[in-house]
């Protein structure tokens, strides 16, 4: 999961036994690339996606993936499980085994769910400091009231953890259909929220995590690429 950064001195040594002096003097010569750009600081960090060249010569690394997907219900939010089928089994991209997921659903529940490989982009938009809003269209049993708009958006205290919920806004789009946008993710918190109504929910689908958004047109067990405008939005601030 998670983007190892190191100096690039030591990676040098790490990936071609390069002692530090040996990379001290590619690097006042300019033989060294870090991005396409002449490298110049043995201490500058790099990682699995940087690309480094030396005389010319290219070393491996990776391509950074983000994905969004569209999951449907019965599917398990997780990279692997032996009983269940997950979403990652629902890909066919050449990185899967390399993926992991930003944020989860649970396996009732469907709609957007994001995966990658660069831990700095799931640390970016998943950190509570950052307050993303997760966007969720949830029907319930029974109709909606001004009663429960008025709950989400006070918070609401849960015993078992002893913890209130941040603010809430539920917007009511039919008697039974809601839109609920939450900046936090707490266990179940949805269905634990309108069960102090005794107002089962009988369907939650995700449709929004910050900037990104479920295309319409995304078939369920589908996915596709994020585009750049939609990676800065959501935290990918190194991309250019």
């Amino acid at each position: 999961m998670s983007t190892s950064t190191h100096r690039l001195d030591r990676y040098l040594n790490q990936t071609l036994g390069l002692p530090r002096s040996a990379v001290r003097v590619l690097l006042a010569q300019g033989r060294i690339h870090v991005d396409d750009r002449v490298a110049s600081a043995g201490n500058q960090p790099v990682n699995q996606f940087t690309r480094i060249t030396v005389d010319g010569e290219a070393l491996p690394c990776q391509t950074p993936v983000y994905l969004k997907l569209h999951k449907p219900a019965g599917v398990l939010s997780a990279t692997r499980d032996p009983v269940h089928r997950t979403v990652i089994d629902l890909l066919e991209h050449p990185a899967r085994d390399t993926l992991h997921l930003v944020g989860r659903l649970d396996r009732a529940s469907s709609g957007l769910v994001l995966l990658t490989n660069d831990g700095r982009w799931s640390r970016a938009l998943m950190s509570p400091e950052a307050a993303v809003e997760k966007v969720y269209e949830v029907r319930v049993r029974d109709p909606l009231t001004l009663p429960m708009v008025e709950a989400f958006a006070a918070g609401m205290h849960f015993a078992y953890e002893n913890i209130t919920t941040l603010p809430a806004r539920l917007e009511i789009l039919e008697d039974t259909l809601a839109r609920v946008t939450l900046v936090e993710g707490r266990y179940h918190q949805i269905k634990r929220m309108f069960g102090r109504f005794r107002n089962p929910v009988l369907a939650l689908h995700r449709v929004r995590i910050g900037a990104v958004m479920l295309p319409e047109d995304l078939a369920e067990a589908s996915s596709c690429a994020l585009d750049v405008q939609e990676l800065r939005a959501s935290g990918a601030f190194w991309l250019t």
